[in-house]
């Protein structure tokens, strides 16, 4: 998978476990930390940006992996294009993380090696 290598690969793997400990993809984001920290009282409700409660290390390499996959993977680059439009890079590489995170997930469950997808 473009922008995981050898030694993030080990990482995910050690640090998830069983993968199917997490059964929907809100639960591994919620384990990382790839979701939003959100504040509520009432009819207020205000959003934060990331929450703190993470696996800070898991969720660095990670977006780390996303900026080289939005320059390697043609389909994460149209992706990436596509959120820019709305939002900040900063906000949009996110956005990003969560999809290479369910790419990864479905690689882990399925014990199948990573294909490309391709852009027409």
């Amino acid at each position: 998978m473009p922008g995981i290598g050898e030694i993030t690969a080990l990482l995910f793997i050690t640090e998830i476990g069983d993968i199917y400990r997490f059964k929907e993809l809100d639960d591994l984001c919620s384990y990382l930390g790839l979701v939003p920290r959100v504040y509520g009282s009432g009819d207020k409700e205000q959003v934060l940006g990331l929450t703190h409660r993470a696996h800070h290390q898991l969720r660095e390499k990670l977006i780390e992996a996303s900026w080289v996959a939005v320059r390697l993977d043609p389909a994460m680059t149209m992706a990436f294009g596509q959120y820019c439009k709305g939002i900040s890079k900063n906000k949009a590489i996110i956005k990003i993380a969560r999809k290479m995170l369910n790419r990864i997930r479905f690689v882990m469950r399925n014990q199948c090696s990573y294909v490309p997808a391709v852009v027409q």
